[in-house]
């Protein structure tokens, strides 16, 4: 019988629905108590999950106690401040990207976690893609020989068609836009996953970064209600590697034709890999000795891995581990902050 597991969810918008779901469908686990300063949306929430325990506030919760982990759901600028009274108390904690705003609080974060000596784990969603797991141990293996060169996009079009909502007059969509409201645009939301996709399966860190940033006219005065459209909506990054390979990157919320795909093509000296996640299909191609001259390409099968949420309860249990961790995430968050002060520097190219 599995070990249980009681759950707590703080925060209890949109992604808190996707995170109560896939925990429940975990044996062992079972969601204790929701925690929001909204009483009206706690309510709703917890009555809709059949939630038993309702609070209003993180230190209502931990006066209460009676529960093993934490999924923190908060919007973004609030990650830092709510994970740490929870790291400070003992509990194992699975954050939504990204880990913080700035590396400053990332690295407070993974001080606190160390120090707790608790589980930690940051949603990178985009790992459970059994083509990006397989590409990686590829390119470990020395499938490719040594990383040369890459080209990775994440491309979104929810600016220019209505498949995830009107973005023009729903507020769920609007703070995204909104950096008085804690955005940090397309770089920060979608960037720094793909930015963990490409160096992920490269195996390399970042050493060089320059980056370009654009906010383009969306209404009337770059503003809708309270909320000023001025954070960023495409983003294009040079990237050198440790090893001295070099790359693109891009991320736009523009991208007409595509709702949500994740590209990459890796090449090395002795071969590339092709890895996408596209129409929610995750893809791997490869072009390998002795199939180089010909310039063949090749399907590679995958194996489908467990999901993040599923993978955070194991790692609690003792039977796997926590990756990717808030170490990861630091180190995301210090290129994300590199790449926002080189395009406030017109691309100048910055230290990692």
């Amino acid at each position: 019988m599995a070990a249980p597991v009681r759950l707590l969810v703080l925060g209890t918008g949109g992604m808190a629905r996707n995170h109560v779901s896939e925990f429940k469908k975990i044996a062992g686990v079972t969601v204790v108590g929701g925690v929001d300063t909204r009483p009206a949306q706690l309510t709703a929430f917890c009555d809709e999950h059949q939630i038993a325990n309702r609070f209003a506030s993180i230190d209502e919760a931990l006066a209460w106690g009676e529960f093993d982990a934490v999924t923190n759901v908060t919007p973004d600028a609030a990650h830092c401040v709510t994970t740490l009274p929870f790291l400070a108390a003992g509990k194992n904690v699975l954050c939504e990207k990204p880990l913080a705003t700035n590396e400053a609080d990332a690295d407070r974060m993974v001080a606190a976690a160390e120090a707790a000596g608790v589980i930690n784990m940051v949603n990178l969603s985009y790992r459970n893609g059994a083509a990006l797991q397989k590409a990686a141990a590829m390119v470990r293996e020395g499938a490719i020989g040594t990383v040369r060169h890459f080209e990775a996009s994440y491309l979104q079009s929810w600016l220019t068609q209505p498949a995830w909502g009107h973005w023009d007059r729903e507020s769920q969509w609007l703070w995204r836009l909104s950096t008085k409201h804690g955005s940090k645009g397309v770089l920060g939301d979608v960037g720094i996953h793909i930015l963990d996709y490409a160096t992920f399966i490269a195996g390399q860190g970042v050493a060089e970064v320059s980056c370009r940033l654009a906010t383009f006219h969306k209404a009337p005065g770059d503003q809708i209600g309270e909320y000023p459209l001025d954070a960023n909506d495409s983003a294009t990054m040079q990237l050198v590697l440790d090893n001295g390979a070099l790359g693109t990157v891009a991320a736009t919320r523009f991208a007409s034709g595509h709702l949500n795909d994740l590209r990459l093509r890796i090449f090395g000296d002795k071969g590339g890999l092709e890895v996408t996640y596209e129409s929610n299909v995750s893809r791997l191609r490869a072009c390998l000795e002795p199939d180089l001259q010909s310039a063949t390409w090749h399907e590679i099968e995958a194996p489908v891995l467990g999901s993040i949420y599923e993978r955070f309860i194991a790692a609690i249990r003792g039977e796997g581990a926590a990756e990717p961790d808030f170490a990861r995430g630091a180190l995301l968050q210090r290129l994300l902050d590199r790449a926002e002060q080189s395009a406030a520097q017109g691309g100048l190219s910055l230290t990692v």
